[in-house]
């Protein structure tokens, strides 16, 4: 009787170590997957935090050149990152439903019905000309959203309308530029910009009715641009 009872305390003894070794690998994947998700959390916290638009300029090229962004001329604030105020929802739209004005009409966010508008400056306060890059990077897409956008963007009053090529014979949408590549969707010099220059911007944002890809699957879809502007072009990938 003793020997059993030695026994069922030692097999008892063996359970509740075990118990405590899996109660405490337990914690420590709980913990494991909480840092993960808080790191996640965090890292989407950056990428949304600015809105569906931003535009930066790098401050390297901006020291070396005297290169500066303002939002509007009237109060000519530098720095090197913009942030265009986001709508909360946007319907299906054509190009020809833009006011005819939107580039000329106001400064800084001038968001409308469905579309996002916003018109910003770049100066080159230096004593040199200089060249320099622009691109518009797709940050992150959500639910295919990419396939039906388009991207406006004017260059001194100059517009060109972007959007992705078809995915069905992956040519250019009508009377748009494709866009340079799965993670740019612009990409541009601009030339010989002289002492004193100063190019204006607006960068217009709107899902395109017409475009056969625009159909109920992408509602509730998002998408994250940034417009840079730097000496060099930069290769984001494909």
């Amino acid at each position: 009787v003793v020997e059993m009872a030695i026994s069922t305390v030692k097999v008892t003894a063996e359970k509740l170590e075990k118990k405590k070794k899996r109660l405490k690998y337990t914690k420590y994947a709980v913990s494991i997957l909480f840092i993960l998700l808080l790191s996640l959390f965090f890292v989407l916290l950056v990428i949304y935090k600015g809105g569906n638009f931003t535009v930066t300029l790098d401050p390297n090229f901006a020291l070396k050149n005297s290169i500066t962004l303002y939002e509007t001329l009237g109060e000519k604030t530098p720095r090197n990152k913009l942030y265009a105020t986001e709508i909360p929802f946007m319907d299906n739209i054509t190009e020809s439903w833009l006011p005819q004005d939107i580039d000329t009409s106001k400064e800084g966010t001038h968001n409308g019905d469905n579309y996002i508008a916003y018109t910003f400056y770049i100066a080159n306060e230096g004593k040199e000309i200089t060249n320099y890059w622009y691109q518009i990077n797709i940050l992150d897409v959500i639910k295919n959203v990419d396939d039906a956008v388009r991207i406006k963007v004017y260059e001194n009053g100059i517009p060109t309308l972007y959007a992705k090529a078809s995915s069905e014979t992956g040519k250019a949408e009508p009377n748009t530029v494709p866009f340079k590549s799965k993670n740019v969707a612009v990409l541009k010099e601009r030339k010989e910009m002289k002492p004193g220059d100063i190019d204006r911007y607006t960068v217009v944002i709107y899902l395109e009715g017409e475009d056969p890809e625009c159909v109920d699957a992408i509602i509730g879809g998002e998408i994250k641009l940034n417009m840079e502007f730097r000496e060099e072009h930069q290769d984001n990938g494909k």
